[in-house]
């Protein structure tokens, strides 16, 4: 099923039972963040939620509308993405056609494609400007933008749908940038430096002129993705929504700036950026579960606000995930991975766990065929687009599982060899990257659990590492030992390499590398073969966290210490001391004021 618009949309997951209305009131400051916060940490990623009585607004506010897996799957008009990703892959693989039989055969296809691209349709018709504000009637207070997390510099619009146009006018740029609000008629724009927006304001710069740009929120959900997803430059992603849906995505003429906007929007904000113009933006609490640092970007005049005559509010929230973000990015990850084969055709499957927060980690299964291919495999994934930001690569091969964690940590624990088995390399990072010494760059990881080939480095040699024969030391034995260390977890796994987490309360430069040293050290302790030091307040016993701390913080190079067959992994947060030249950023906690009135109200929200 397809979905003109985010009406259609809201009603299929009311009859699915996807959808809980709120009619209890609630305040779009912090309260409905941590409302939504504890549902999409449910299983499955809980229930979208429609708050209907929403402090200050008449507009009811929808969020976690695709939040879970089916939800996303439905969004998409598909059983399971995968349908759309073979959908893709069959284009891919059309033969050139060579005898007039062969383009007979084709012509379906084509015909099917034909009808993608997004259409123009006449003002008059089009829902999103049923209602229209122009001049003094222009205010954004109108509308329940959330403010998401206590140290949030105020209200942002967190899924809104950014249209502009290259300074030429020839290229179409559609994307999701989050929107600090300032007043009741402005707001940041925040473009990160390696996106598309960034590009096309920096062209408006140099030729000093000033950007039109239009917003539209609450599109219908194949356009709401669309925005999301990695295309490559140049391609509009209205055209990937209605090869979605497929059905052309209608496009209105705005009132006030020459562009398009998709006809059934909720709401769409219209206005300009004027190149000279900067304005400081942030903090914000961001995917990667801390806060983004401050900066100055470009500030959005509004000219104009159209919308229909009763408004849905769609909007989002990131922060320590699983959050909403997380099945957009799933989706992204199954949709585009029969692209990446198109360049590199030994892919076989991918995955991007949560605690890597997209850009931290990536696990690829490859067809290996020849000497160090894993290497050149990872080396070209660090070229790719989106893929060049991601910090560690992990390569199987064929027949491994790469959904399959305990299989993939049993692996990793009994196969790698630490010697030729970690590539470490430097490169760009994304912009909120806080692990690295530096801003926007640093040192990545790959790891090959491939089978050696003939030709490779230990190839025919049994690198299984035999079990220790001493006996684990016990938890408080390692406390007693170690002054530093305020908590650890020996895990229990049947793997030949053992593995232990250690918090330490860092008061001081240099710490984590002290305990390490004195680790080595200590004979009693030398059946532990991997030690990964995180900060004191981190909750050992849960493994998710643990991961999210370590992809988050690593650098690799850096923070990786070999003792023969030993290795530390320092992840505690780094120090100017220690030659760290970033700001590190705050972890995102909702206030206990906010937690005790949620938990206040909680029955009331959900027993109506």
């Amino acid at each position: 099923m397809n979905y003109p618009s985010l009406r259609e949309f809201i009603n299929r997951l009311e009859f699915e039972n996807e959808l809980i209305r709120i009619q209890e009131k609630v305040s779009p400051i912090l309260e409905i963040a941590e409302i939504t916060d504890r549902v999409s940490k449910q299983p499955d990623g809980g229930k979208a939620l429609l708050f209907e009585n929403v402090e200050g607004s008449s507009m009811p506010v929808l969020i976690n509308a695709f939040g879970s897996k089916k939800r996303m799957n439905a969004a998409l008009g598909a059983y399971d993405v995968e349908e759309i990703a073979k959908r893709i892959e069959r284009y891919l693989k059309i033969p050139p056609p060579v005898t007039l039989l062969d383009k007979a055969k084709l012509l379906p296809m084509l015909l099917q494609a034909a009808q993608f691209p997004p259409k123009i349709i006449g003002g008059s018709k089009a829902p999103c400007q049923e209602v229209v504000h122009l001049n003094n009637d222009v205010n954004l207070d109108q509308i329940p933008i959330l403010q998401c997390w206590p140290e949030d510099a105020g209200r942002f619009i967190t899924f809104p749908i950014v249209i502009n146009r290259s300074v030429d006018r020839k290229i179409k740029n559609v994307g999701l940038y989050r929107m600090q609000v300032y007043d009741s008629k402005t707001t940041g724009m925040h473009w990160h430096i390696h996106k598309d927006g960034a590009h096309f304001f920096h062209e408006y710069q140099k030729q000093n002129k000033v950007m039109e740009v239009a917003v539209a929120i609450g599109a219908d959900p194949a356009s709401c993705y669309a925005a999301s997803a990695p295309l490559p430059y140049g391609i509009d992603e209205f055209l990937l929504a209605g090869f979605i849906r497929k059905q052309s995505v209608p496009l209105v003429k705005c009132k006030t700036v020459d562009l398009e906007v998709p006809a059934n929007a909720e709401i769409v904000l219209e206005g300009f950026i004027d190149p000279n113009e900067m304005r400081l933006e942030g903090p914000f609490g961001d995917h990667t579960g801390y806060y983004s640092q401050d900066g100055d970007y470009p500030v959005f005049h509004l000219t104009a606000i159209t919308h229909r005559k009763d408004p849905i509010y769609l909007t989002t929230i990131v922060g320590k995930p699983p959050q909403e973000d997380f099945y957009l990015g799933r989706a992204t990850e199954r949709i585009f991975l029969p692209l990446l084969r198109t360049q590199l055709p030994e892919i076989v499957d991918m995955d991007m766990p949560v605690e890597g927060v997209f850009h931290n980690c990536v696990i690829v299964s490859i067809d290996k065929r020849y000497p160090m291919q894993s290497r050149r495999l990872m080396s070209a994934l660090w070229g790719l687009g989106q893929m060049s930001f991601v910090k560690t690569i992990i390569a199987v091969d064929s027949k491994i599982d790469v959904h399959n964690y305990d299989e993939l940590v049993k692996l990793l624990l009994d196969k790698v060899d630490f010697k030729l088995d970690l590539f470490f390399s430097e490169g760009v990072l994304d912009v909120l990257n806080h692990g690295s010494d530096n801003m926007l760059y640093g040192s990545k990881l790959g790891i090959d659990l491939t089978e050696k080939v003939e030709g490779e480095s230990g190839y025919g040699e049994n690198k299984q590492t035999a079990l220790k024969s001493s006996p684990l030391p016990s938890k408080e034995k390692a406390k007693n030992q170690f002054s530093d260390l305020k908590d650890c977890r020996i895990l229990d796994i049947n793997a030949q390499r053992s593995v232990m987490y250690a918090a330490v309360d860092k008061t001081r430069p240099h710490q984590a590398q002290e305990f390490i040293k004195a680790f080595f050290n200590a004979p009693e302790f030398s059946a532990i073969n991997i030690v990964i030091v995180l900060e004191g307040h981190v909750k050992l016993d849960d493994d998710s966290i643990v991961m999210w701390k370590f992809f988050n913080n690593l650098d690799p190079k850096r923070d990786f210490y070999f003792n023969g067959d030993r290795l530390a992994i320092d992840v505690t947060q780094k120090l100017k001391e220690e030659g760290y030249q970033q700001s590190w950023p705050e972890e995102i906690e909702m206030s206990e004021e906010i937690k005790t009135q949620v938990d206040a109200k909680w029955n009331s929200l959900f027993n109506k």
